[in-house]
C-alpha cells in the first residue's frame, strides 16, 4: 500500500458540494435517507445598493436532492440566509444559483449524477427516482430537461458527418397496428473505425416526405459534406435522399440485400411445401426441419448440416428450393469476398442472370431479380465504399428496443425521442472522458 498524505475528513468536499457554494454544518442520519445541513459558503451581507452591511432577519430553509452516498438518497438542508438594509429598505437571500436553479427540487450536483446514470449507466428513470428520493415525475422531467440542455441541444453534434443511415423503427406496438418513427444514424465513426455509430435523430412517421423534411431542414455546408446513405430497400427513402442530396451516394447495405434474398428462400421453400404436402411445414417435414440449415453460410455449415442438406436436394420435388438457395450463398460469399473487384464483377453477373435467365416457375427469385436490378447502383456501391451499412442502425434499434423493455413500454413519443437520443446518442465519452 502506497504511503499517501491524509487529510482531515472534510464532508463539504467528500459530497462534492464545494463546486455547489455549499458547506456542511450537520448532518442527520435515517434508515431511509441522510439529510446534510448546508449554509451557503460565501456570505452576501453588503448591499448591492447602497453598500452598507445589511442585518441578518435569520434563515429559511430549502430541501433539494442530492445525489446518493451509502447506497441511500442524500437530502440538502440548505439554510437560505435574509437580509435587510436598513437604509435602503431592500431584502435578500443568499445566492443559491450555484447549487440549483431556482424553485428546482434536485441540486445540480443531483442532475449531473443522475444523467450519468441514465446515459453511462442505462439505469431506468424509476430507479433514478429512488436513488434522489423524489417522484418519478420530478426525476423524469429533470433529468430530460438537463439531458436537452447539456447534450441534445449541443448544435456541435451534428459536425464532422460524412455518413449516415436511415431505417424505420416500430416505437409502440398497438391493438390498431404499429407506430413508426425514422431513425437518422451516424455511421462515420463506423467507415473511420473510430468509435461505435451514433442516433442522430428519430423523427415521427416513416416517409419520403418524412425523411425530405428532415434533409431540407438542415444547413447547406451539413448536406455538402454526405458523401454517403445507407438504407434499406425503400423507394421513399432513396427518392428524397436524391432530391436533397444529389451529389451524395446511396448505398443498400448488405444487411437488408441479404434479408431480400432469405425472403425469397423462405418463400420459395413454404410454396414448395404447400404443393408437396398440402399444409405448412410440421414437425418431421423436410423442408420444415432444414429451414435454419438452409440460412447458414457455407463456411459454418458442419458436417452433419451437410448431411442434411445432400439428403434434402436428393429429392427432385426439392430442385426448386436448391436453386433459390444456391443464389442465396452466391450472394453472401461475395459479400464476404475480401477481393472487393471480383465480388463485383460476380454480384453484377448475378444480377444480371436473376434479370434474363430465371425460368418462370421460380417466381421468388424473379421477383428478387426484379428488385435488385432497379436498385443495381445502390446494390454495387457498397463494394466501392466498403463499411458503409445498416447493420449498426439495426443494432441501435436492437438497444431501443431494450429501452422500451426496461421502461415498460412508452406512450409519449417526445419523451421516447429524448430517451433514445440519450440512450443511444454517443454522449457517453462527454459525461464521462475517460472512458
Amino acid at each position: 500500500m502506497s504511503h499517501a498524505t491524509f487529510g482531515a475528513p472534510d464532508l463539504t468536499t467528500f459530497c462534492n458540494l464545494d463546486d455547489l457554494g455549499l458547506t456542511v454544518t450537520g448532518q442527520r442520519i435515517a434508515a431511509d435517507r441522510a439529510v446534510l445541513e448546508c449554509r451557503v459558503a460565501v456570505i452576501d451581507d453588503v448591499c448591492h445598493g447602497c453598500g452598507d452591511r445589511a442585518r441578518s432577519l435569520g434563515t429559511q430553509s430549502r430541501f433539494l436532492a442530492h445525489e446518493p452516498f451509502g447506497c441511500r438518497p442524500t437530502t440538502l438542508l440548505v439554510r437560505v440566509r435574509r437580509y435587510r438594509c436598513e437604509p435602503c429598505g431592500r431584502f435578500w437571500l443568499d445566492d443559491l444559483r450555484a447549487a440549483a436553479d431556482p424553485r428546482a427540487k434536485i441540486s445540480r450536483g443531483g442532475l449531473a449524477w443522475a444523467l450519468r446514470a441514465l446515459v453511462v449507466d442505462h439505469l431506468s428513470v424509476s430507479r433514478i427516482a429512488a436513488g434522489l428520493g423524489v417522484a418519478w415525475n420530478t426525476a423524469n422531467d429533470a433529468v430530460l430537461t438537463e439531458g436537452h440542455r447539456q447534450l441534445i441541444n449541443d448544435p456541435t453534434r451534428f459536425d464532422g458527418i460524412a455518413v449516415i443511415g436511415v431505417d424505420e423503427h416500430v416505437w409502440r406496438h398497438t391493438r390498431f397496428g404499429d407506430e413508426y418513427v425514422t431513425v437518422i444514424i451516424d455511421l462515420t465513426p463506423v467507415r473511420d473505425r473510430v468509435g461505435p455509430a451514433r442516433l442522430l435523430d428519430m423523427i415521427p412517421g416513416r416517409s419520403k416526405a418524412v425523411f425530405k423534411t428532415w434533409l431540407s431542414e438542415r444547413s447547406k455546408a451539413w448536406a455538402d459534406g454526405i458523401e454517403t446513405i445507407a438504407m434499406d430497400g425503400f423507394a421513399g427513402f432513396k427518392t428524397a435522399a436524391a432530391e436533397e442530396l444529389p451529389a451524395a451516394t446511396a448505398v443498400m447495405d448488405p444487411f437488408h440485400v441479404v434479408r431480400l434474398a432469405g425472403d425469397a428462400l423462405d418463400q420459395c421453400r413454404r410454396r414448395i411445401q404447400q404443393a408437396i404436402h398440402g399444409h405448412r411445414g410440421h414437425a418431421g417435414d423436410p423442408l420444415y426441419m432444414s429451414r435454419r440449415v438452409l440460412h447458414t453460410g457455407l463456411e459454418f455449415l458442419t458436417e452433419r448440416q451437410w448431411d442434411r442438406l445432400d439428403a434434402l436436394f436428393d429429392a427432385d420435388d426439392h430442385a426448386e428450393v436448391e436453386v433459390t438457395w444456391g443464389v442465396y450463398q452466391r450472394l453472401i460469399t461475395n459479400y464476404r469476398n475480401p477481393d472487393r473487384a471480383a465480388a463485383r464483377a460476380d454480384f453484377t453477373a448475378l444480377i444480371e442472370s436473376l434479370r434474363t435467365g430465371v425460368p418462370a416457375a421460380l417466381v421468388e427469385l424473379r421477383q428478387l431479380g426484379r428488385t435488385l436490378n432497379n436498385r443495381k447502383s445502390d446494390v454495387l456501391a457498397y463494394f466501392d465504399r466498403p463499411g458503409t451499412s445498416n447493420g449498426p442502425t439495426e443494432a441501435i434499434n436492437g438497444r431501443l428496443e431494450h429501452l422500451r423493455g426496461s421502461a415498460l413500454g412508452f406512450r409519449n413519443l417526445t419523451h421516447y425521442i429524448a430517451r433514445s437520443l440519450l440512450e443511444a446518442g454517443g454522449f457517453r465519452p462527454l459525461l464521462q472522458p475517460h472512458l
